[in-house]
């Protein structure tokens, strides 16, 4: 996995141009709301208008846990909101200011806030989605597959998380070559714990892996890994691969003005309409449309 900043994460200018063109009606945005202390542990909630017992999103952004902000993806909650999901874009910490497992910790963070107080923005804490982009994908993927970060906020994401969704996730990226990457995921002889892939169990929420076959940054590998190993242990996965679609492409097509390029966005809401409409399994453990 490469680590260039230019290209892991959605730049400024790019985002910029993009929210610019977002529509501003069908839902509000409640911004720099602090489920924690200090300046990245805030987050901002897109309500639908008129929101009542909606499921919920909580959407994590990339950028190879070195950079990004909640503001850059106004797209990604418009575009989740307009489809009736509450939406939920937190920022977390980032390297030099935490490694890992800090980002995790934040992130599970946030979805406990998220499940604490959805009611008061009209959405239903028992229809729970993670959701998230390159390394926001592999947060979300750790959550849902390695019980530690939620269960240190009181959760079990076989029982609390209905369904997740990763856009481009690293989730077998072993060996690490980029000096920063070392530094952020720590000692050698315990780089195999940080590994998604690692923690698939029977009882793990759905999930759906969305990749580019063009993408350079994230080799669209690790989707086919974690699908392999998943089916493997008869887990619920569902895996799409646009041809032609790079990293950066790949969210960008859940903005408005950019849908032409791939149907992300109807493949991710259609995933979790289904699993949201459905009853839970028993597990163990504990607008512009």
């Amino acid at each position: 996995m490469s680590g260039s900043l230019a290209i892991l994460s959605f730049g400024c200018s790019a985002a910029d141009v993009v929210n610019a063109l977002v529509p501003r009606g069908g839902y509000t945005v409640s911004r720099d709301i602090a489920y924690g202390a200090g300046p990245r542990r805030t987050l901002d909630v897109y309500r639908p208008d008129g929101a009542s017992d909606m499921p919920i999103i909580v959407f994590f952004y990339g950028g190879s846990w070195q950079e990004g902000s909640k503001a850059a993806y106004l797209f990604v909650g418009q575009a989740l909101a307009a489809r009736g999901f509450l939406t939920v874009i937190p920022d977390y910490r980032v390297y030099p200011e935490t490694r890992f497992p800090g980002f995790l910790e934040d992130s599970a963070a946030a979805v406990r806030w998220t499940r604490d107080h959805a009611a008061a923005f009209g959405g239903n804490p028992k229809r729970l989605v993670l959701m998230g982009h390159s390394a926001g994908a592999y947060n979300a993927a750790m959550l849902a597959l390695d019980a530690e970060w939620l269960n240190g906020q009181g959760m079990d994401p076989k029982r609390d998380i209905r369904a997740w969704v990763g856009l481009a996730g690293p989730y077998d990226f072993l060996p690490l070559r980029d000096p920063v990457l070392k530094i952020i995921f720590g000692p050698e002889d315990g780089l195999a714990l940080t590994q998604p892939i690692r923690y698939l169990a029977p009882g793990d929420p759905p999930m759906l892996l969305l990749a580019g076959d063009a993408d350079a940054t994230v080799d669209p590998g690790n989707v086919t890994r974690l699908a392999a190993a998943a089916l493997g242990l008869e887990l619920p996965v569902e895996t799409k691969l646009y041809p032609g679609i790079g990293h950066i492409e790949l969210v960008g097509a859940m903005a408005w003005p950019l849908r032409f390029m791939a149907p992300v966005l109807d493949d991710a809401t259609n995933f979790i309409r289904r699993h949201d409409a459905a009853p839970p399994t028993p597990k163990p453990g504990a607008s512009n449309s």
